[in-house]
């Protein structure tokens, strides 16, 4: 099978020839310790590329910048709405280092109604660069659409998870409110690449924000499953399959990634960083869910070659069954700045345990 062949046939949950073997593509900029590891994937393993579109309505931000400390600068976004202004705050690294969002958007209820009063925002309807992105990975692999954060996971990313747990017990309805008003933002804008040809695939992420411990089983149904369900629907009546990316501890909301119908869930995360192995999740799936992941990228950094071929070997034993359901994955892309030739070892055992399970 080429690698598109097999990764439409994961994501429509029949057999292949293989597990899948793909990685997400955050490798360090200018880091010449990767260039071997970029080949290996770039030529062997099966590609993956995302493309989304452009917002052509958005809303009016103004921006200003603010002396903070020797390590970091402030940047203060003012969002302007039909009903008043709202402001954000970041820490911006003078360092090179991460960055840190300082406050967010809605700190209140009044902020949420004012956030409520902006129209829904449009996107470009030009998706000629969808199938030129189509046309050149070819037969190497797919391109996944990109609908950006879910309706739950966005209205935590405009309040903040402190705030989004506060009003989820004081004020619920609010919540509801904006989680309907993104919903709504996604549905009109899948339903014109739909009907403009683009898919079959598409990504979404986002529901990491609602899982336990923090929010109950019945938290990630009535925010996650309540509003992707309708989003993911769409995408199945137009033919498309979802792919969902959720790090965390999902075993307890298993059957809700089922029940809204997602395609391929990424990464699936064991203890310590998850709480669901492979086995568990692909006996969970019952042939209805492809696996993506589950190779922790610590262990790529950390582990031998031998003690990767023993756990590649153990996730295929246990996740991929009756010749379906597994897409071998890290469970995040590379990061460590200069440790490209550290990990490629690893990587290179990777590789040659998916490819030597092959069957001819």
């Amino acid at each position: 099978m080429t690698s598109r062949e097999r990764l439409t046939r994961c994501y429509f949950h029949q057999e292949v020839d293989r597990p899948g073997l793909c990685t997400r593509s955050g490798f360090q900029p200018d880091d010449p310790t990767y260039d071997s590891l970029r080949e290996l994937i770039n030529t062997v393993w099966d590609i993956k590329k995302t493309w989304s579109s452009r917002i052509v309505t958005p809303y009016l931000i103004s921006i200003r910048t603010e002396s903070y400390s020797s390590e970091f600068s402030r940047r203060v976004f003012t969002l302007h709405t039909p009903a008043g202004d709202l402001e954000a705050t970041y820490l911006f690294s003078l360092t090179g280092k991460p960055g840190i969002a300082e406050t967010y958007y809605i700190k209140t209820r009044e902020d949420a109604e004012k956030y409520l009063s902006l129209p829904i925002r449009e996107f470009s309807s030009d998706v000629s660069s969808f199938f030129e992105a189509d046309r050149q990975v070819g037969e190497r692999g797919i391109v996944e659409v990109s609908l950006g954060t879910n309706p739950a996971g966005y209205v935590v990313e405009l309040m903040g998870a402190e705030t989004f747990a506060t009003l989820s017990v004081t004020d619920r309805d609010i919540i509801h409110a904006l989680c309907e008003k993104r919903l709504q933002e996604i549905i009109a804008h899948l339903k014109n690449l739909l009907a403009a040809g683009v898919g079959p695939f598409f990504t979404m992420q986002g529901e990491e924000y609602i899982l336990p411990p923090l929010y109950s089983p019945r938290d990630f149904y009535d925010f996650n499953v309540r509003y992707d369900k309708p989003i993911i629907d769409l995408v199945h009546n137009g033919g498309g399959r979802i792919h969902i990316h959720c790090p965390g501890s999902i075993k307890k909301v298993f059957q809700g990634f089922l029940d809204m119908g997602v395609d391929v869930l990424y990464p699936v995360e064991p203890p310590p960083l998850g709480d669901i192995t492979a086995e568990e999740a692909a006996t969970l799936a019952g042939g209805k869910l492809c696996i993506e992941g589950n190779v922790p990228i610590a262990h790529l950094y950390e582990h031998t070659p031998e003690q990767i071929r023993t756990e590649v070997t153990a996730l295929i034993k246990d996740a991929f069954r009756d010749g379906r359901g597994l897409i071998v994955s890290p469970t995040a892309a590379p990061y460590i700045r200069g440790g490209g030739l550290k990990c490629l070892p690893q990587y290179e055992a990777m590789t040659e345990v998916v490819l030597s399970s092959a069957v001819n």
